[in-house]
């Protein structure tokens, strides 16, 4: 067999890298008198010692978390939050359940109008809001997108113009620059009304560990967040020890991702577009040859994620070609040799969207395509168990938390329960147990709103 071209790190780190440190103190700068602020800046820091002062005299203050336009599953959470008790959820409020628009991006108009109704009812309205909080931090999510276009120049500029990752719409996402705007005028008032922005994948750790069973315990709890992207890496890993998080590392890279690797090859190979395919590519590949010896294309695919020290995973970028343009041309040749070439996006198929029987032709190599899942699951399997591993003997604990969108591939979640048995414990951590594992019900972005949320009433 011949051995594959093996190329990982971008092209220009150096320009991508010095693209990124500019962006982001400008856009800093910008967002903020446009009423967007860091959640380590004066007025964060302002608005945190306001909501102590509330809770030290026995008042009940409420925080909103705000997945904005522009990302996928926008929506809102409100959290109450007393002295006695601490964080309390009311509402997790995501759009698509008004507007029936699956992972919809739109401004989350029905989701804010219901949270007021309830706070109504709650002999509360809008201006006992302490504080508005979003799921991302659009400082660093911008600069990571300016970063991430120059990392491969001239091709990857493409992604200026051309979709990124499901969770981002650049056009959609310019109408955050206008949202305290229109939030203030949306409730009457006669400025705009100011929004903290808070750490993406933070956001995943802090509300998938206080949501644990793990989250009173004194023990170390090790916390993973793999995802398709965040707004300064795709992999974060935590730890947590007596009620205290901290982070342990981030790749700061949106394409050497496990959540994108899934992505991509999902919907190129599956026929579905993205955050249609994922899921039910898993379920094809239970029907495909699970066996790492004998299914035909596994040994040749794993190549294209490259599993380094320390838990590394990192994008073969020989192999493909998603970093410059995941829609229309996302496979190397060396790729298309293994699985043949990609499906165009105009020939993939919506299932959330209006099924036509009358458009699906179905294909005579079924027993292949599937083959082709399972491979895909089990390179998959093996970049988390990598990952994983090294977490667990980084931090020497048996508790696990896993969050992010990748923490949805069920199958892969009990090869790692699989996998991390009593005899890997006794040779890693000479004890005798095994792993216990939390997956919260919506590892996904679905979920950050309540951690924006929580994460800001635990800084206060």
């Amino acid at each position: 067999m011949r051995k594959p071209d093996i190329r990982t790190g971008p092209r220009h780190p150096h320009l991508a890298a010095a693209g990124y440190e500019i962006t982001r103190r400008l856009s800093e700068s910008a967002l903020a008198k446009r009423g967007l602020h860091k959640a380590n800046g004066a007025f964060a820091q302002r608005t945190i010692a306001s909501i102590r002062e509330k809770l030290q005299r026995g008042e009940t203050v409420y925080i909103a978390g705000l997945a904005c336009p522009g990302t996928h599953n926008t929506g809102v959470a409100l959290v109450e939050v007393t002295q006695k008790d601490g964080p309390r959820l009311i509402v997790n409020n995501e759009e698509e359940r008004f507007s029936g628009n699956k992972h919809t991006n739109e401004f989350p108009q029905h989701a804010l109008d219901d949270m007021r109704r309830v706070l109504q009812r709650l002999g509360r309205d809008i201006g006992d809001i302490a504080a508005f909080v979003t799921t991302w931090d659009y400082p660093a999510l911008l600069a990571m997108l300016i970063r991430t276009s120059l990392e491969e120049a001239p091709a990857s500029l493409k992604l200026l113009r051309a979709p990124i990752a499901p969770a981002i719409n650049l056009r959609q996402l310019d109408q955050v620059r206008r949202l305290s705007r229109r939030l203030g005028r949306m409730y009457g008032l006669d400025k705009q009304l100011p929004l903290i922005c808070m750490p993406h994948h933070d956001n995943h750790a802090w509300y998938s560990f206080t949501a644990s069973p793990f989250a009173d315990t004194r023990e170390r709890v090790a916390i993973a967040v793999l995802d398709g992207t965040g707004d300064v890496g795709s992999i974060s890993l935590y730890v947590a020890e007596n009620g205290e998080m901290k982070q342990l590392y981030c790749n700061e890279s949106l394409f050497d991702s496990l959540g994108a690797f899934y992505t991509v090859i999902s919907s190129s190979q599956g026929g579905w577009t993205w955050l249609s395919s994922e899921g039910r590519y898993m379920g094809a590949a239970a029907w495909g040859d699970m066996n790492r010896v004998t299914n035909p294309y596994y040994q040749r695919l794993k190549a294209v994620l490259q599993l380094g020290p320390n838990g590394s995973v990192q994008l073969n970028r020989a192999m493909a070609n998603w970093y410059a343009d995941p829609a229309d041309n996302p496979y190397h040749q060396p790729l298309i040799d293994i699985l043949g070439p990609p499906l165009r996006p105009d020939q993939l198929w919506n299932p959330d969207a209006v099924l036509r029987v009358e458009d699906i032709n179905h294909r005579p190599d079924t027993k292949d395509r599937v083959d082709k899942a399972a491979a895909t699951q089990l390179v998959f399997e093996d970049a988390m168990i990598h990952v994983i591993d090294h977490l667990l003997r980084t931090t020497g604990t048996d508790r696990l938390v896993l969050t992010g969108g990748v923490a949805l591939n069920a199958l892969g979640n009990m090869r790692l329960l699989e996998h991390f048995d009593e005899a890997w414990f006794e040779r890693a951590q000479q004890r005798k147990t095994r792993l216990h594992m939390w997956v919260p019900p919506v590892p996904g972005d679905p979920g950050v709103p309540i951690g924006a949320a929580w994460l800001f009433a635990h800084m206060a």
